[in-house]
């Protein structure tokens, strides 16, 4: 039952090529930076995972985070609302070349879609699209004399997010903003790996405060002191 990891590295190691891989955060504000670059080294050292399919709210900003898995090549394709950033070169210069997909769906239509994976509803209607490029060959359907589009659940192989505490069982907690997309992806992966500021032992997180059950998350890390990414941004640090 006890789910605590001993490394980043160890956490990510079952992450393979070709996988789905959902990851949490709102630009850098819940972002699991450390699980990130654990993955990030885990390419460069023996050359996979590769060949993502990422889902994320946006494609990364300079050289941190997901934009440098983006720069790194492991990288097939963005789900995303915001693929640009204050600094998006990594998936400008990729998407440009040819080298990287981008699927773009509107930030409310991605929460749901993330939030229909994990419920178990494999579609639903919004007129969020409608008559632009993004409903173009999606079922349209009337409702009460207005058109709706049909938009499908997002499911992943692999979830990797950050919360404020976690459990030995895999109880979550999320400090204020930094919850964002993180509940809906662990709900909607078959794995989920979590980094948090401290693990405590089982029962000492209040029930009643519990965010994420354990129930949704396979493997706790971590991480005491978690990097921010637009302060990484600000120094002019890039990941290498």
């Amino acid at each position: 039952m006890d789910k605590t990891v001993g490394s980043t590295a160890e956490a990510v190691s079952a992450i393979t090529d070709g996988a789905i891989v959902m990851i949490g955060g709102f630009g850098g504000s819940g972002a699991p930076i450390e699980l990130i670059h654990a993955l990030i080294d885990q390419y460069q050292n023996t050359g996979g995972p590769k060949n993502l399919t990422v889902i994320n709210n946006n494609a990364g900003n300079g050289r941190i985070g997901i934009a440098a898995m983006i720069d790194a090549g492991m990288v097939r394709k963005m789900i995303c609302s915001f693929p640009r950033s204050s600094d998006p070169r990594a998936f400008t210069d990729r998407y440009l070349a040819g080298e990287i997909e981008l699927e773009l769906v509107p930030q409310g239509t991605l929460a749901e879609r993330i939030r229909a994976g994990g419920a178990g509803i494999p579609a639903f209607y919004t007129p969020t699209a409608y008559g632009t490029e993004l409903a173009e060959g999606k079922v349209i359907a009337e409702f009460d004399g207005r058109p709706y589009v049909q938009e499908r659940w997002l499911k992943a192989d692999f979830a990797i997010v950050k919360a404020q505490l976690g459990d030995t069982y895999g109880n979550l907690t999320y400090n204020k903003a930094g919850r964002n997309f993180n509940p809906l992806m662990c709900m909607a992966a078959a794995v989920t790996i979590a980094q948090v500021s401290r693990i405590v032992p089982a029962g000492d997180i209040d029930p009643e405060h519990v965010i994420t059950p354990g129930i949704f998350v396979n493997g706790v890390v971590e991480v005491a002191h978690p990097q921010q990414e637009e302060e990484l941004i600000r120094a002019g640090v890039a990941y290498a």
